[in-house]
């Protein structure tokens, strides 16, 4: 594979970022997230979000951040694009540079699609991946990260962090944990039902709880994990209401957990299923400060990967 489909080009996942990078990034989403000038650093630069899957919350915001940097941002909805007629990613991305497109934000459903498009991209084309698979969302664990260093400060080493629920098919997951082992997290705990957890050495430097009170005893962070039912094979978990049961995040729960702990969820949440009402629109719900996060974590990623010149921190 070419050294163009590297992080040195590209957002890809977060297992190589160095931590001197995350923590640059991190500082200068934070400055945009406390409304710090964003600069019109893209300016007469074309983005494309390209999504061959659904999204909310990641699409918009995403273009939300290319917007307030100047650049010209393009949608593309598969429904309605070439590729319903059998046209290949990789021809719909060439189609997209001889257009003059140099930035890529990209949704796809295949384990490791962003990093195969990456390796036909042209020299200067950026891509960022908004979520591949089971694969990687390093957006999510970026934001994430943001989020838990505004309401814990930036040394998170200490934290006893909790994470529950589909860790095997979750993307969010996958980088969640690569932010925190980066950032120096040393206490980390996985709980879920056991056909819902990853090979082991996913859960490298996690401890795995797989009763979900017990998990909770004494931690800082809860980060809930959305039931990935459509990646799913039939029978893995029996019921909804099962997994609420056993794995559902309720007042009571969290009283388990440290004073003051907080509560994160990646969304869309399945209230009811994942965590309850009280608790997801409770005082200790971080879900819409991590969505608001999302749009300066953003944009700090898109001006470090295509702003002119690129920064020096991030490009090397």
């Amino acid at each position: 594979m070419s050294r163009h489909a590297d992080n040195d080009a590209h957002l890809l996942d977060l297992a190589t970022m160095p931590r001197e990078r995350m923590e640059m990034l991190l500082e200068r989403a934070d400055h945009f997230a406390r409304g710090g000038t964003v600069p019109p650093a893209l300016e007469g630069v074309a983005v494309c979000t390209l999504f061959f899957e659904p999204s909310t919350r990641t699409r918009l915001s995403f273009q939300l951040a290319a917007q307030r940097l100047g650049a010209h941002v393009l949608g593309f909805d598969v429904s309605t694009s070439s590729a319903s007629k059998g046209e290949t990613d990789v021809d719909t991305l060439r189609t997209l540079e001889a257009m003059g497109v140099r930035g890529f934000v990209v949704r796809h459903g295949g384990d490791g699609a962003v990093r195969a498009l990456a390796a036909h991209a042209r020299p200067g084309t950026v891509l960022v991946n908004a979520g591949d698979g089971r694969n990687a969302h390093p957006t999510q664990g970026l934001l994430d990260m943001l989020t838990l260093r505004q309401v814990r400060g930036p040394d998170l080493s200490g934290l006893k962090v909790l994470v529950v629920g589909d860790v095997r098919h979750s993307r969010v997951a996958r980088s969640d944990l690569q932010g925190l082992r980066t950032l120096g997290v040393r206490d980390i705990r996985v709980s879920a039902p056991a056909n819902l957890l990853p090979q082991a050495d996913e859960l490298d430097g996690c401890t795995v709880v797989p009763e979900l009170d017990r998990a909770l005893d004494g931690v800082d962070v809860v980060m809930l994990l959305r039931l990935q039912r459509e990646r799913m094979v039939d029978g893995l978990v029996a019921s909804l209401e099962d997994y609420h049961r056993d794995y559902g995040l309720d007042a009571r729960r969290l009283r388990l957990a440290a004073p003051g702990a907080v509560v994160m969820h990646p969304g869309p949440v399945n209230r009811g299923v994942e965590v309850t009402d009280e608790v997801v629109d409770g005082p200790q719900s971080l879900v819409l400060r991590q969505v608001a996060n999302g749009v300066a974590v953003r944009a700090a990623v898109l001006e470090a990967l295509l702003g002119q010149p690129p920064a020096p921190h991030w490009v090397t």
